[in-house]
């Protein structure tokens, strides 16, 4: 069970943003986030985005620095990736 975050490479709201991921459990996921200031706004079906700024301290509380390739691989190995017609349906 690990808590996995990638590089800070993607754009929006004026800076970077990186991908927080459980490789095992959403419960884990929150569980971390909570702990570590993450607002549970920035959930997104199976990840938190998470500012660039934020990403040094996350990695310090026990994320696992991963690259973005990494992260996904992982990810779809948990079962926990969300895709396709379920990342469009409505809530």
């Amino acid at each position: 069970m690990a808590i996995l975050i990638d590089d800070a490479r993607w754009p929006a709201h004026g800076r970077l943003w990186a991908h927080l991921v459980s490789d095992s459990d959403l419960a884990e996921l929150h569980a971390f986030a909570a702990a570590n200031g993450i607002p549970r706004r920035g959930f997104d079906l199976d990840h938190y985005d998470v500012p660039d700024d934020a990403h040094a301290r996350l990695v310090a509380a026990g994320a696992q620095h991963v690259e973005g390739r990494e992260l996904v691989r992982r990810l779809i190995a948990s079962g926990l990736r969300v895709t396709g017609k379920a990342r469009r349906a409505p809530p």
